[in-house]
């Protein structure tokens, strides 16, 4: 059967902050010059917003550039911030830190939000300029041009079985073919994986480096709650060495609720650490405890975020396409948010595209339009001096003090300096390539679960909504069977037992009673990427399962 092929003027892979950002901006130029302009999107989940998760407290600077009049349009930032508190945690007790004005972490200005609600109230607004948002449609492949340019993507093919075969319900997937492809898949996508091989586009940067975001929604006691209030916290249960932090924001949203997690990098060094486990333990914390005692946990999910920033940048155009958002890397690590870059990294993307995509002549070397002012663009735009300015402030946790050494260089350069010193630190490598042999790492003891401030893996996957269609070919693939057994449980004690925080692998006995294999529970995926980043074989590779499959978060 072969596939059915549509055209359109742009492609965007992705339906987060960045591609709606993109798609709303070229419909915007459109409408103003009252241009005939097909935009599709394709989005893997089920509906708009529901893969998104993040912490998440919006700096609306691109919000506002995007659309001057959000408030009257009736977007979702309804918690403004009235309260910033930083902590440096022991393990009974709290040490404040001051907040001053020009710190990073300082939130003065900006809004607590749940994500997904706002993504979700974004795809209304492209639909309503006339974008095609294809929500549970899985962008599977790059199609290319004989000459190499990207072409457009295909969507993967549903109604397979496990063994390959076709189901009653078999459909091909579509072609969807276009001048400009963008890809704004969110952190590690793995079309991006392909086109970093395919254009070469690392060539000149450091590898990317990642970090882990847990993150849980409670209904607490309204007692003790303080809408808009936001604490940030580093220290304990993380030791110094590890890098990571923790979030509680108190929303505004009708009933007394709180968005808490725990961030951890995931250049981490021990095979025993569980960030699942670490996050658990940290709500024990007196501080930490005395908001969610009494309260009721609704929400969990989990998704791995860059934390490389301007060292690790790839090149971000390429004949035919485009990186955005997230994909790329445009978060700012020490601010801990990355929505007001990627959705202007969208925007920035969309004005580049559109004088040529409207071009009579269309005159291009390739077959699929290449448009380098993007990146020029970009170079010259806000998102740039941000990245730079903060450039040495996670690397500079590389040290032997760790955290306290980062802590004072942010403290003195950053704040004094403002980014203008006269280096630029680097980042340690690959995470998969961090951890020590389990022989040299002491196990952590990580307490049970109390049920009420902690849980186990499997209740907690329960509240994201995560479904796979059981009978579907894997979408979490194996390099080479015997590598999990001879290398990362010989070596490593399997890790991926305790990276995973949806208790998708698990070392069980053979059949036969001698020896171990490891068994993929794909269906718990909550399509967070940590194994394809941490596996220190590099042996796993995350595809997209079929269309609509994986978390349901609401507002997450």
């Amino acid at each position: 059967m072969e596939r059915f092929a549509d055209e359109a003027d742009v492609v965007i892979v992705g339906g987060g902050p960045a591609g709606l950002s993109a798609a709303i901006r070229l419909k915007q130029l459109a409408n103003e010059q009252e241009k005939e302009l097909r935009v599709c999107l394709v989005e893997k989940a089920s509906q708009i917003g529901a893969h998104t998760l993040s912490g998440a407290c919006l700096e609306p600077s691109a919000l506002n550039e995007l659309f001057p009049d959000w408030k009257e349009r009736g977007a979702p930032l309804n918690t403004p911030v009235t309260e910033d508190v930083f902590s440096l945690l022991t393990k009974k007790y709290r040490i404040p830190v001051p907040m001053l004005p020009g710190l990073p972490m300082n939130n003065h200005g900006n809004y607590i939000v749940r994500l997904g609600h706002f993504v979700r109230w974004l795809g209304e607004q492209a639909e309503e300029l006339g974008v095609e948002i294809y929500p549970g449609y899985a962008a599977a492949e790059v199609l290319f041009h004989e000459d190499g340019s990207v072409k457009g993507i295909a969507t993967n093919d549903v109604g397979i079985a496990k063994d390959g075969s076709p189901k009653d319900v078999f459909e091909r997937g579509m072609e969807l073919h276009a001048k400009v492809t963008l890809f704004g898949e969110g952190c590690h996508g793995h079309l991006a994986k392909q086109l970093y091989r395919q254009f070469n586009l690392r060539e000149n940067c450091e590898p990317q480096t990642y970090a882990i975001g847990l993150k849980e929604v409670w209904l607490i006691d309204e007692k003790k709650w303080r809408p808009g209030r936001v604490e940030h916290s580093v220290g304990w249960p993380l030791n110094r060495n590890t890098y990571g932090g923790s979030f509680l924001y108190h929303l505004n949203e009708g009933e007394p609720l709180v968005a808490l997690g725990v961030v951890v990098g995931l250049d981490y060094t021990n095979p025993y650490l569980s960030p699942f486990r670490e996050f658990q333990r940290w709500k024990h914390h007196p501080f930490i405890a005395k908001t969610l005692e009494g309260g009721n946990r609704i929400a969990y999910g989990a998704r791995a975020l860059n934390e490389g920033g301007y060292q690790c940048l790839p090149k971000v155009t390429f004949p035919g396409g485009m990186l955005i958002g997230c994909s790329p890397g445009f978060m700012n690590v020490p601010k801990i948010k990355g929505t007001h870059t990627a959705m202007k990294s969208g925007m920035l993307a969309a004005e580049a595209i559109f004088p040529k995509v409207t071009a009579k002549d269309l005159a291009s070397e390739t077959a699929g339009l290449h448009v380098p002012e993007y990146e020029d663009n970009l170079k010259k735009s806000w998102i740039w001096k941000e990245l730079y300015s903060v450039r040495n402030i996670r690397p500079s946790f590389h040290n032997y003090f760790g955290l306290y050494g980062g802590m004072v260089y942010t403290g003195v350069f950053y704040w004094i300096l403002r980014g203008k010193e006269p280096w630029t630190l680097k980042h340690a490598g690959l995470d998969s390539a961090q951890l020590k042999p389990a022989k040299e790492c002491t196990a952590i003891e990580y307490p049970k679960p109390d049920g009420k401030l902690s849980f186990d893996l499997l209740s907690s996957v329960a509240l994201s909504g995560t479904n796979h269609e059981g009978d579907q070919p894997p979408h979490l693939t194996l390099k080479d069977d015997s590598i999990p057994v001879t290398n990362n449980l010989a070596i490593y004690d399997g890790p991926e037992q305790r990276f995973c925080p949806a208790g998708v692998y698990e070392y069980v006995p053979l059949e036969t009673g001698e020896g171990m294999r490891l068994q993929i529970n794909a269906q718990n995926c909550v399509h967070c990427k940590t194994c394809d980043i941490k596996d220190p074989s590099q042996n796993i590779n995350w595809v997209v399962p079929e269309g609509s499959g994986g978390p349901a978060y609401n507002g997450m």
